[in-house]
């Protein structure tokens, strides 16, 4: 069961999809829900199925107060690394929302300060807060949504099944393909038997 985390009206909640990927970019969500929000189905973006992901999506962008979805691109993830990269894009996601939040709520032990507003870091919070559980499945569509276009350009990496992750059949593609503009060269791309 997930609870609230109301301090006040304006809480965002915030969470990142594609950490862990070989390919595609680092995705964040940031949402603010209504105190009224009440959802039965709603859990951690990574226990739902997809059908059900994709049925929350639209739901929760209606009923949302106002939400933020930002890619930050693995040139960047490169450049910066993973976890400044995923920081960069919950502060992006959180500077796309309509009304300025006065709390921010972020799934994870990590976060740096954004502008001069309050925040705390919840370890498993995508499966105890129902603000970060939403920003999870916006997160976690947006991102699938977008691999599934990347697809069409290198269909020979099957990213419409594996969205990028490092599956042994991406790391076969990777072998016998090369890489693409798309993937994380700062990733380990091939596993140790592989090289």
């Amino acid at each position: 069961m997930l609870h609230k985390f109301y301090k006040n009206h304006k809480e965002t909640g915030t969470d990142e999809a594609g950490r862990g990927c070989l390919a595609g970019p680092v995705t964040a969500a940031a949402i603010i829900l209504p105190k009224s929000f009440e959802n039965l189905i709603l859990t951690d973006s990574k226990l739902l199925s997809e059908r059900k992901r994709e049925l929350l999506e639209p739901l929760l962008k209606k009923e949302s107060i106002c939400y933020g979805i930002a890619h930050i691109q693995p040139e960047i993830i490169d450049d910066i690394n993973i976890l400044n990269a995923s920081i960069l894009a919950m502060h992006n996601a959180i500077d796309l929302l309509s009304k300025i939040p006065s709390y921010i709520i972020v799934d994870g032990n990590r976060f740096k300060p954004f502008k001069d507003i309050p925040y705390m870091c919840i370890i498993k919070g995508d499966s105890k807060y129902t603000s970060i559980a939403a920003a999870s499945v916006l997160a976690k569509t947006a991102r699938d949504a977008y691999m599934l276009k990347l697809h069409d350009e290198y269909p020979m990496y099957n990213w419409k099944k594996n969205k990028g992750y490092p599956t042994k059949e991406h790391r076969a593609a990777i072998k016998k393909y090369g890489t693409t503009k798309y993937h994380r060269m700062s990733f380990k791309l091939l596993a140790d038997n592989q090289s």
